[in-house]
């Protein structure tokens, strides 16, 4: 009798402990656990950067290897420059020779418009000339009408007033040329200028060239899958390296269309990585993707060919972590999102 009175005790102390238990969880449950949005499809990335030169030319020097931190602006790989520095010493002689040829035509403007000031000081002369052989003619007229001078002397003075027409139409034609040839000197001008800009701009793309000989890194990371080797031809678009930021991680997290109806931008979430079970991070949801997963898919499945199978579609939600050590792209996490908050 004693022993069945322990063990209904024993039994009653287990139920009551499940009771607790239950009651425990399902109060977990409705205070938090009904606002809680997990998923496993979740995955560590970070925007990669990879390297590739913007010129051809041979590699000659690698600074840095696999696994390596770089900061903004270090050298990641030198292509052989001979080539570039000629084309710069090339583009550079063109620029001297087009400002040479802008001074040669610059001189030439100031003696035109001292020819042009030279021609018109003729005109002036040649209308001074005139205006004085017109008085003559009309004084040898008076004079020979009234008998006081000879025939002989009116056709000496008809004739210097005939010259000094003559004289008037020559200056105002050599004024009229030397105005023409000063626009030809000043058009001229402006096709050395444009010449001049033409060499300038070639210097500064040859200098340009010349600096991406250089290869740099574009953000802070670590160096990764590095295939450059020294003496291989770098070609843009061929890939040399990739820069990691391993400080600027987020996770890609693939929910269920039925767990987004609450999902906000701006709520906090729980993010736990498979490769360090007692590691916690505390995220915050970024945004959403503009289409499910399987519309960014390769081939987007077709519904319209008359064998429909409804699935549950994913729609990729990033989560923003916090700067963490240890970390990689590329990890598998677990990510709970708390629809509680956020706008």
């Amino acid at each position: 009798m004693a022993g069945a009175g322990r063990k209904r005790v024993v039994l009653g102390g287990l139920a009551l402990a499940a009771l607790l238990g239950g009651a425990n969880a399902g109060w977990g449950w409705w205070t938090e656990g009904r606002f809680l949005e997990t998923t496993e499809d979740a995955y560590i990335l970070a925007d990669i950067a990879p390297i590739s030169a913007k010129i051809s030319g041979y590699v000659r020097d690698l600074p840095v290897g696999n696994n390596q931190p770089v900061k903004t602006g270090d050298v990641l790989a030198v292509l052989e420059d001979s080539d570039y520095r000629a084309r710069v010493d090339q583009a550079a002689a063109g620029v001297a020779a087009q400002r040479a040829a802008l001074a040669s035509n610059d001189a030439r403007l100031a003696w035109q418009r001292s020819v042009i000031e030279q021609a018109r000081a003729g005109v002036v002369s040649a209308e001074a000339e005139l205006r004085r052989a017109a008085l003559e003619l009309e004084r040898t007229r008076s004079l020979t009408a009234d008998a006081w001078a000879t025939r002989q002397r009116l056709e000496v003075v008809t004739a210097d007033h005939a010259k000094a027409v003559a004289a008037l139409s020559r200056a105002k034609a050599a004024l009229t040329a030397e105005s023409d040839q000063l626009g030809v000197i000043q058009a001229q001008r402006r096709e050395v200028e444009a010449g001049l800009q033409q060499a300038e701009a070639q210097l500064v793309l040859a200098r340009t060239d010349l600096g991406h000989t250089v290869v740099r890194a574009p953000i802070d990371g670590v160096v990764g899958n590095r295939l450059a080797q020294l003496g291989v031809l770098a070609r843009p678009g061929l890939q040399l390296m990739v820069v990691v930021p391993l400080g600027a991680l987020y996770v890609d997290a693939n929910f269920k269309e039925t767990q987004l109806r609450h999902m906000r931008p701006g709520q906090s979430a729980r993010v736990s990585v498979d490769a360090f079970p007692d590691l916690d991070l505390a995220g915050t949801v970024g945004s959403f993707a503009p289409a499910s997963g399987s519309r960014f898919s390769l081939l987007p499945p077709e519904n319209a060919t008359g064998n429909f199978t409804k699935i549950v579609q994913r729609v990729p939600v990033r989560i923003f972590l916090p700067p963490s050590s240890g970390l990689r792209p590329g990890l598998s996490v677990v990510v709970s999102v708390d629809t509680r908050g956020g706008g």
